[in-house]
């Protein structure tokens, strides 16, 4: 069997093992008997259980750049619109996953930031949104230009709030959570474009309602 089948096996049969169980595998052992998988072919493609579940992070974000990159009119896009494609994007992927985001994420959603299966797709979309700044700072005389180190950090953590909105989203088609999204990116790029701080007033405005609203 190719290599990216297996692959995509493991990943498949462990999010289904979690959903029908409703617990994480106890062992690769346990894993591999449920899924009728040799122990030694698990190996060959991951080290851990924990490399499973960081490689499914890591797809919903591959894949939702495999998607983005078969729409010619993204690469024309202002960096802004690409950074708005991208989450509307990642969350059709998430939507399509949304039964073991739930179960991977429950009662940690807190902790969002510090969860291990989270550091590959943390590395790849900060290595995306570095791209997005640097390429700001290209249009921008050297004096004025941002930090990409901090302001990636900067975009993480606007990508967990995002996820753990999302997440709460109780709303008809997940509309609260586009609203967010079009709020929190227009927000972010008014801040390094140096606009005034009208725009930050209206998201916090957004946010509070919403947190009194789920609560």
């Amino acid at each position: 069997m190719a290599t990216t089948n297996v692959q995509s096996t493991i990943l498949t049969q462990y999010v289904e093992h979690c959903l029908t169980s409703g617990n994480k595998p106890t062992s690769v052992y346990q894993f591999c008997k449920n899924a009728e998988l040799d122990e030694t072919e698990f190996y060959q493609h991951f080290g851990s259980l924990d490399a499973v579940e960081s490689a499914l992070w890591e797809s919903f974000y591959s894949n939702t750049q495999s998607l983005l990159g078969m729409d010619k009119a993204y690469a024309a896009a202002s960096r802004k619109d690409q950074l708005l494609s991208f989450y509307f994007t990642f969350f059709e992927v998430l939507l399509l996953n949304r039964s073991y985001v739930l179960f991977a994420l429950q009662g940690q959603q807190h902790l969002l930031s510090k969860l291990t299966p989270l550091k590959g797709l943390r590395t790849a979309f900060k290595e995306y949104a570095t791209g997005l700044i640097e390429a700001g700072n290209d249009e921008r005389s050297r004096w004025s230009q941002h930090p990409a180190t901090l302001f990636s950090e900067a975009a993480w953590v606007q990508f967990l709030f995002l996820l753990k909105f999302w997440i709460d989203d109780r709303s008809k088609g997940f509309e609260k959570t586009d609203a967010a999204i079009e709020k929190s990116v227009h927000t972010a790029f008014a801040i390094f474009d140096n606009a005034s701080l009208d725009t930050l007033v209206d998201f916090g405005k957004f946010i509070w309602k919403e947190k009194i609203s789920t609560h």
